[in-house]
């Protein structure tokens, strides 16, 4: 079980460092379901992982540090679930990646949107640099499935468009879900072949990713 997966609740009194911390971590993403994450306190988390406000302090200096633990943990989820296996065409590699983004995103939705959203009183530059690690994720996934030993800038520009595209569209179908998650994956993956198309026809040297 990944460490954003663990249940919070009741635990046993004896636990060991990393498991206390990643209980607090479960609690948190647990509250997250329910509260804007900035609207967490300390004393939320220590009673829904059933401690007291000193241990908390034991495992993290505030709220904001326990903020950037449990966005961590969801980072940590996306990028290990989201993978492009050799064996399967481009296309059915693509369609499981999202299918595990949405996942990972419509479980976590309130640490997601609030990762994401500019403005929030828990963004910094940890977390920021976060966001820039998935996205860097799924390029790099992209990029070693089109076997291009050497990428055009514009490819890499169609694929970090397409990974922005994926993330405004993620947020604002978590907010207003109107249409089913199997059709909007559908959508997105012909976004990207569309999109590929287009600068393959003005990038003569880039060998694209096929998405057949």
């Amino acid at each position: 079980m990944s460490r954003a997966a663990a249940q919070p609740g009741r635990a046993p009194r004896r636990m060991s460092p990393e498991r206390r911390r990643e209980h607090l971590i479960a609690a948190a993403l647990e509250l997250y379901g329910r509260l804007a994450p900035e609207q967490v306190t300390i004393d939320d988390v220590a009673r829904a992982a059933d401690v007291s406000r000193a241990l908390f302090y034991r495992y993290f200096r505030g709220v904001e540090e326990l903020h950037v633990a449990a966005l961590s943990a969801v980072v940590e989820e996306l990028t290990t679930r989201i993978s492009m296996p050799p064996g399967e065409s481009p296309a059915d590699q693509l369609r499981g990646a999202l299918e595990e983004f949405f996942a990972v995103v419509e479980r976590h939705s309130a640490a997601y949107v609030a990762l994401l959203r500019t403005g929030s009183v828990i963004t910094t530059g940890e977390t920021a640099a976060l966001v820039d690690g998935v996205r860097n994720h799924i390029v790099g996934l992209l990029v070693e499935r089109s076997g291009v030993p050497a990428t055009t800038p514009l490819f890499l520009m169609t694929l970090r468009g397409w990974v922005a595209l994926v993330e405004g569209t993620s947020l604002r179908w978590l907010q207003e879900p109107s249409i089913p998650r199997d059709e909007l994956i559908t959508w997105l993956a012909d976004q990207l072949a569309a999109m590929l198309t287009v600068t393959a026809s003005r990038d003569a040297s880039a060998h694209l990713l096929t998405l057949t």
